[in-house]
């Protein structure tokens, strides 16, 4: 096997959960991709400023989204850059970025992940692809999951692959065609009521334990319309802000009876749509151990929690392999998954300097 078999990639992740920027130096046999290595990887978590800029990106004005667009994109480049030498990195063939989700709206044909990917191009010199999501929506995708294309490659042993970070989704085969879908908000919600009691996430979910049930309000999440469409579909934090807050702020209770109601609602809609062989669970929901006990006693399917790494960084992975199928121009979303009219390979290049 020659050594231009092997390609070497950064994969860059940050989720609407904004715990940090996930940054996963990657090695691929481009002959055989299940065969992969996480290499290094780490979470750099945002100060204060970035949080707070994240945050508020979605009710920022024209004018200052570009500009923060541009501002992040070299804050990406940056944290690259001091991720090469941290870990004295010398092969690196493309970076791979996701970016910061603003808007996500496929229904009326758009979505917005900020990270300036020709700012990271020109911050780090090295081929950049981004931009996973537009393509898809504008051939009337919903522009995600677009995990799948990695749980088919990558993880295809296991009968569900479940990700939870702030939002909770699953893929699956179904007839030979890979099909995923958002099954429900989850991180996103937990950690903006823990953080009215000054904590950045639920530790292993002691606070959600604690309390008691709301079953009122437990069956109006349940009852949601969102839960009677059909798949594929996909949610964003839009509609959070304009459904699922507001129904449990009518409720007015306190924040350990928000948290254990809610993991409920989490775990029965997980239980729902994963109904037996074995579930790969991944994503920062995973720690959440009252939630995972939880999922466990509505999902028939047997839970499988992997190692640290692929825990926390498999997103980052993912993205990684979604942008080395856009280099070779190979297939990195799937029509059955997102509902485009056809499946192809989305992102955007920058291709790397020859003089830096």
């Amino acid at each position: 096997m020659s050594k231009d078999t092997y390609k070497y990639v950064i994969g860059l992740m940050s989720g609407t959960s904004l715990d940090g920027l996930d940054v996963a130096y990657l090695k691929f046999n481009t002959e055989n991709l299940a065969d992969f290595e996480i290499i290094t990887a780490e979470t750099i978590t945002y100060d204060a400023t970035w949080q707070a800029d994240l945050k508020t990106a979605f009710d920022m004005s024209a004018v200052a989204l570009a500009e923060l667009d541009a501002r992040y994109g070299i804050y990406l480049g940056k944290q690259v850059n001091g991720f090469i030498k941290r870990h004295t990195i010398n092969q690196v063939d493309l970076i791979a970025s996701h970016g910061q989700t603003v808007f996500h709206r496929p229904e009326t044909g758009y979505t917005t992940q900020i990270g300036s990917g020709a700012h990271i191009n020109a911050v780090t010199g090295i081929k950049t692809i981004c931009d996973f999501r537009t393509q898809d929506v504008a051939l009337g995708g919903q522009g995600a999951p677009l995990v799948p294309v990695g749980d088919r490659y990558l993880f295809g042993e296991y009968d569900y692959c479940l990700n939870i970070g702030g939002f909770a989704n699953v893929s699956f085969e179904k007839a030979g065609k890979r099909l995923a879908y958002d099954i429900c908000p989850a991180n996103i919600v937990l950690n903006h009521y823990v953080a009215q009691k000054g904590f950045a996430y639920d530790n292993k979910g002691q606070i959600a334990a604690s309390g008691t049930i709301n079953q009122d309000l437990l069956h109006s999440l349940n009852n949601l319309e969102f839960y009677q469409g059909d798949e594929p579909k996909s949610l964003g934090w839009e509609y959070v802000t304009e459904q699922i807050i507001p129904l449990i702020d009518t409720f007015h209770l306190s924040i350990p009876d928000i948290l254990k109601t809610y993991v409920e609602h989490i775990a029965i809609q997980i239980g729902q749509k994963t109904t037996g062989g074995s579930l790969l669970i991944t994503g920062g929901g995973t720690h959440n151990t009252y939630l995972i006990q939880q999922i466990r006693k509505y999902s028939p399917a047997k839970v499988v929690i992997p190692d640290k790494t692929l825990i926390d960084y498999k997103e980052a992975l993912i993205f990684g392999l979604l942008g080395l199928l856009k280099e070779q121009n190979k297939i990195n979303v799937f029509s059955s998954v997102t509902g485009s009219r056809f499946d192809h390979s989305s992102g955007v290049v920058f291709d790397a300097f020859i003089n830096r």
